[in-house]
């Protein structure tokens, strides 16, 4: 444990406002996305642990915490091998908890779900606000737990509410609970607008050939590789940009062209500089029981970032993005093709206004807002929250 007493060093003038819990399935250092987005504007104005899952180690138990951003804190379970061999986890990560709960003060506090997984040693909290945002249906991904759906109804039972990460995953959780709200993927437009102004080639990218189609995300089960495969062999001369770890598939799994660069996971910061140096933006995803819910955040950041954008029919994209024609939709690698060319061909000006007009309804700061109003109508007695 740090030994620097993080209660000291609380927002100024809100050493009083409730704490924030979260405890994640996502690392705070893999991709940069709805957990960080959300998280960081609240660590504006109260201290916010953010708690990753257990790393294994030959080392003694601990828990690992390192200073983020303003008042964000990123902690990591550290397990010993041996106690892990001799003792249940779960008890493990809840003694560590009650430790990060004892030694840093926290009373009041709001306790923040993405994984239901979480409730096997943390449904002993008792928060004034306890909230589960449903991010993605995590029961369809690869490896998912077989008490995961158990877990989540437990937390059905906890929550004080309950958000999702877009329409179709509302609409599957809606009859679960009696407090269910929809937020969809947001944008935070300033920082991918950088984009439309960027020459410099970030070195990786500057000696690929023109035209350049990119896709910037976690490549694992979602991605329809097959899809990708066959564009790249129907267009050789075309370039097809990869950006994003890859997890859960096999590295040989991947195709092999010419034309398919996969350059690697890159900073949030990043992003923006090489999205200027492509024609077209891409999400080849496929569509099967992992993508059934998704509403990808990288949509509206590419149309910020002034891309052309084609996209697989995921129900989410066609609903919000295809029927406004700010997104084009194709299903097979012709399709896709095909999309593409047309999209190369259309108008910049105009698809650019039509895209910075529905962009500015949208952004991570209202989100944050609406869901702090939530939070503040639910907050039981005797608790501070922060105000919106």
């Amino acid at each position: 444990m740090n030994n620097q007493k993080l209660s000291e060093l609380a927002v100024s003038n809100n050493q009083n406002v409730a704490d924030l819990v979260c405890l994640s399935h996502l690392r705070w250092d893999f991709v940069y996305q709805r957990p960080q987005h959300l998280m960081s504007r609240f660590a504006r104005r109260q201290r916010v642990f953010f708690v990753e899952e257990p790393i294994f180690t030959d080392d003694p138990t601990k828990l690992e915490i390192n200073r983020r951003e303003d008042n964000l804190w990123v902690v990591v379970p550290h397990i010993s091998h041996s106690d892990r061999e001799t003792r249940n986890v779960e008890e493990i990560q809840r003694e560590l908890l009650n430790k990060l709960f004892d030694e840093q003060q926290i009373k009041q506090f709001i306790l923040w779900f993405y994984t239901p997984m979480a409730m096997s040693f943390a449904s002993h909290l008792q928060a004034g606000v306890t909230i589960y945002d449903c991010m993605d249906e995590l029961s369809a991904f690869n490896f998912a737990s077989p008490e995961l759906l158990e877990n989540e109804q437990k937390l059905f039972k906890k929550a004080d509410l309950v958000f999702t990460g877009g329409q179709s995953l509302y609409e599957a959780k809606k009859a679960q609970h009696k407090r269910v709200f929809a937020f969809p993927s947001s944008i935070d437009v300033e920082h991918f607008l950088k984009a439309r102004a960027i020459t410099i080639e970030p070195e990786d990218q500057q000696n690929i050939a023109h035209p350049r189609f990119g896709y910037c995300g976690v490549i694992d089960e979602r991605i329809d590789l097959a899809l990708l495969d066959n564009a790249a062999d129907l267009r050789p001369e075309w370039q097809f940009i990869m950006i994003g770890p890859v997890v859960k598939i096999n590295d040989q799994d991947l195709p092999r062209r010419a034309n398919i660069h996969y350059l690697g996971g890159k900073n949030y910061q990043e992003l923006p500089g090489f999205m200027a140096g492509w024609e077209v933006a891409l999400m080849p995803f496929a569509i099967n029981e992992s993508t059934k819910f998704i509403s990808p955040t990288k949509t509206p950041e590419y149309l910020a970032a002034g891309k052309p954008v084609v996209s697989t029919p995921v129900r989410d994209v066609v609903r919000v993005y295809g029927e406004n024609n700010l997104v084009h939709i194709a299903s097979t690698a012709d399709e896709f093709v095909a999309a593409c060319e047309k999209a190369l061909r259309e108008n910049a000006s105009e698809r650019i206004a039509k895209a910075d007009e529905f962009l500015a309804k949208n952004s991570w700061d209202k989100t944050w807002s609406e869901m702090q109003k939530l939070i503040l109508e639910s907050a039981g007695e005797g608790i501070k929250l922060a105000s919106a």
